[in-house]
């Protein structure tokens, strides 16, 4: 899971942090809403934790602008603030659940789990496949990233499918060779890092962020990081 933790109070970034990553999570952390709102548009995460007093820009106006520019990424509120007006005005502003400070990280924890868990069985149809802003339509055979589409040959549609079927985990190049041909090739083959640099020629031109990434000697990996 990737979390994105924005928070001020340095004491609770270490103590959230520290705990997360025991669990074996990935955490960034803003320090203020502005830095906050950049790293939640420019990178995929699983759920953002969110502080509403914050320096430079407050929690609501980060999640009011979040949910404005379309971003559906589950976030969890963390706020001193406990009457029922402020958690109402927190949940209508777009947050999925409003956690009052001083609070369990056992909680946390599993609050971010059901919304995670909820986010990824409602993330796309059947037929389709996604991750961060690439989406795969498995019946009309269409691949568009940020909305753009990408045009591909029957071995792309075959990499790219299992990419998205295997997310952040890195699939050796013999992998490869089976799932997209179906047999092996000469282990010295250069077959799939032809198709993946075409691939990756295709799903990461004009984008910032590249999602197709070399592990070397190991494999390849689809990641929003770089």
């Amino acid at each position: 899971m990737n979390v994105l933790l924005i928070e001020d109070d340095l004491h609770i970034t270490r103590f959230l942090t520290q705990g997360f990553m025991q669990e074996g999570y990935t955490v960034t952390q803003a320090g203020d809403g502005v830095d906050g709102l950049h790293f939640a548009t420019t990178a995929h995460y699983d759920v953002i934790v969110l502080d509403l007093m914050l320096p430079k820009k407050d929690g609501l106006q980060v999640l009011a602008e979040l949910r404005g520019m379309g971003h559906t990424t589950p976030v969890i509120i963390l706020s001193a603030k406990h009457s029922v007006e402020e958690r109402v005005l927190g949940l209508r502003s777009g947050a999925d659940d409003y956690l009052v400070k001083p609070f369990a990280f056992s909680e946390l924890l599993a609050r971010c789990q059901i919304l995670t868990r909820r986010s990824q069985s409602q993330a796309a149809p059947a037929h389709q496949l996604s991750y961060h802003d690439l989406t795969l339509d498995l019946l009309k055979h269409t691949l568009h990233r940020g909305g753009q589409p990408i045009p591909l040959n029957q071995r792309e549609f075959m990499l790219v499918q299992l990419l998205l079927q295997h997310p952040e985990k890195v699939l050796s190049k013999t992998a490869i060779l089976e799932q997209v041909w179906g047999y092996q090739f000469d282990p010295q083959t250069n077959v799939v890092d032809v198709l993946v640099c075409r691939l990756r020629g295709k799903v990461d031109k004009h984008f910032d962020l590249p999602l197709i990434h070399t592990i070397r000697g190991v494999g390849y990996v689809l990641k929003a990081e770089g």
